[in-house]
């Protein structure tokens, strides 16, 4: 079996990119849903609800293959089991499909058993990153899940539903595990895509009025992506892997298009750059941001890079201001945390320092995170931390929990640390990775006192800054930010759970001496 998924399509199948409003179901055609399961850790939620960006282009190639496909974003409606299944059984669909990554993965499952519940004939579908790695724990889990897709899912999933519609043997689908007479089975790889330009849209199949971007008030949020892949890793991400080592660039003039349509027919003025790296290549990505500044379209633009590119793009910042960018994520790596090469890590914090310079003096705001509960890690090397964040001088600054992720490079490496192994706390807020010289709840007090220290220390300069935007930005963040549930609980930890922290390292002197 050839391992193109468009071998086995017929030629209206492939066509090129096209809007969800180009692809016409068959009379009568079998349903799927999509669903994002009902899963809050507090974090990212604070500042806007965020499409299922995944979604879109899976719909739009379940389209292709002749079903009739609806997205379910229960996440983004706050729904939860009970809202769920009435919302199932009015569907009555015939396919139910989720994704997920390791905090999501529990809910996952419990969202395509309830499917299989009140249905016991459907047939449910997983993908995303943790069951590409863990798809035999998956398995062992629950009865529930039929099928896993490994890897990137829209030509195996177009190849799997149309094999299921037409009588043909799943097990030839390339790029999925499935079960076969009591065993799993995974069948045998499938490329990645040559062409992400090809890939059909669903953007219909949203509730857009869900989508808003809390910092810009009135604002409708979406989401684009440029490129996909890594080809930088840590040790403990799972990008890099899961991507294959690649990194595959659409055509700026399709995501130029892309980017009108979302303004045009569905009023998105903020968009989210989901990519790992868009600013990779530099030439790509001057043309994108040329085009984007001649369309003259008023956009908010987010997105995450490297520290080396600002670095590198010195000359064509003004660009990134005047295309709409107003907010750059720079990821964690470059500020050099946890680097055994001590010259190293100062070249990273030197590098992180001047790139943050570079976006202030653009008007941008600037955001950061930085990793705290490393096996190695102490009150000491957390106050080392928070120096750290005073150097950078980020406008924004995450401190997040170390989480090894299962199928990380690096996982065996810390498996002896882990005190929690209840996936659903593996979300960067929830220690689980326990220091050989503190404990979990020392962690978790020494998170919520960063943050609290950072905001409360930051909270001058953002009111005395002179541009208006970006003042008026920073403190709607700060605001919906330290006014959170998420916040308000984790400050509750730091401040009531000093005391037993104190204790626990009392104790722990106690028994060493």
């Amino acid at each position: 079996m050839p391992g193109d998924a468009a071998s086995a399509l017929p030629e209206a199948a492939i066509d090129p990119m096209c809007s969800g409003d180009d692809i016409k179901p068959a009379p009568n055609p079998k349903k799927i849903l999509f669903v994002t399961p009902p899963y809050h850790c507090g974090v990212a939620e604070v500042i806007g609800r965020w499409i299922p960006l995944n979604f879109v282009y899976l719909a739009g190639v379940a389209r292709q293959a002749g079903l009739a496909a609806g997205i379910y974003d229960a996440a983004a409606k706050d729904h939860g089991y009970p809202e769920m299944e009435e919302r199932f059984r009015e569907s009555m669909a015939d396919y139910v499909a989720a994704t997920a990554i390791t905090a999501t993965i529990n809910d996952a499952v419990k969202t395509l058993e309830l499917a299989k519940r009140i249905n016991p004939d459907v047939v449910t579908i997983l993908g995303g990153v943790h069951p590409t790695f863990m798809y035999e724990e998956v398995f062992a889990a629950s009865a529930a899940v039929d099928y896993i897709v490994i890897g990137e899912g829209e030509a195996t999933l177009r190849h799997l539903l149309t094999a299921l519609e037409t009588g043909e043997d799943p097990a030839t689908v390339p790029g999925i595990a499935l079960r076969r007479d009591g065993a799993v089975i995974r069948t045998g790889s499938r490329p990645l895509m040559d062409n992400l330009d090809d890939l059909p849209v669903a953007w219909d199949l949203l509730e857009w009025e869900e989508y808003t971007y809390f910092v810009i008030p009135g604002s409708r949020m979406g989401a684009i992506g440029t490129s996909r892949g890594c080809d930088h890793d840590n040790g403990f991400g799972s990008q890099r892997r899961f991507w294959e080592k690649s990194w595959r660039a659409r055509d700026p003039r399709s995501v130029m298009a892309e980017v009108e349509q979302l303004y045009t027919t569905h009023q998105v003025n903020v968009l989210l750059i989901t990519d790992e790296h868009p600013t990779r290549d530099r030439e790509r990505w001057e043309t994108l941001l040329d085009l984007l500044i001649a369309s003259g379209l008023p956009l908010h633009l987010l997105l995450e890079t490297r520290a080396s590119d600002i670095i590198r793009d010195r000359e064509i910042l003004w660009k990134y201001r005047k295309a709409g960018i107003v907010h750059i994520f720079v990821g964690f790596d470059a500020v050099g945390q946890n680097s055994p090469d001590a010259a190293a890590g100062e070249a990273h914090i030197a590098e992180a320092k001047q790139a943050l310079a570079l976006i202030h003096e653009q008007g941008i705001v600037s955001d950061v995170s930085f990793v705290l509960g490393f096996p190695d890690e102490t009150p000491d090397s957390i106050k080392k931390t928070m120096q750290l964040v005073r150097q950078c001088n980020p406008d924004n600054a995450n401190f997040l929990a170390l989480t090894p992720w299962p199928y990380a490079d690096r996982y065996e490496e810390v498996r002896p640390y882990i005190r929690q192994w209840d996936y659903s706390k593996y979300n960067l807020v929830d220690p689980v990775v326990e220091p050989r010289n503190m404990n979990l709840l020392q962690v978790d007090v020494a998170l919520a006192d960063c943050y609290r220290r950072f905001y409360m220390g930051k909270i001058l300069d953002v009111m005395t800054m002179k541009d208006d935007f970006k003042r008026g930005y920073l403190l709607r963040a700060t605001k919906l930010f330290m006014g959170s549930a998420f916040v308000i609980r984790k400050l509750g930890v730091g401040l009531l759970g000093k005391i037993p922290a104190k204790m626990a390292e009392f104790r722990g002197k106690r028994k060493e001496d």
